[in-house]
């Protein structure tokens, strides 16, 4: 999938769904856009690489996702026991939707708005 689908299909999970390049002030980070939900973010990925996507997950499932595909790694400067490094060009689309839809799921419902 490439970054224009892939934005694409972020932003047509909900119309709660918000992008934001928040790390401007960085130098390594400013082309780093993120995707949130409810203010939290649920995907990120630097524009200028787009070979890893960072995404949100259920620890119970991150070391069977890594043990069935290579296309899954550690995530990018986040805790590898809640987050996934997932690589947009060699994820079947599908997969890559699935996983990108969960991690919306799961943020979604922590930080529901009341």
């Amino acid at each position: 999938m490439n970054i224009e689908d892939y934005r694409d299909f972020c932003l047509s999970l909900g119309e709660d769904v918000e992008e934001k390049l928040p790390f401007t002030a960085f130098r390594y980070a400013g082309d780093v856009l993120v995707f949130y939900v409810h203010g939290h973010m649920f995907s990120f990925f630097d524009c200028n690489d787009f070979s890893v996507i960072t995404l949100k997950c259920q620890p119970e499932r991150i070391e069977e996702l890594r043990a069935e595909h290579d296309c899954i790694a550690k995530p990018f400067n986040m805790s590898s026991k809640y987050w996934i490094g997932v690589n947009p060009k060699t994820t079947p689309v599908l997969l890559l939707q699935e996983l990108t839809r969960n991690s919306y799921e799961i943020v979604k419902a922590k930080y529901k708005k009341k």
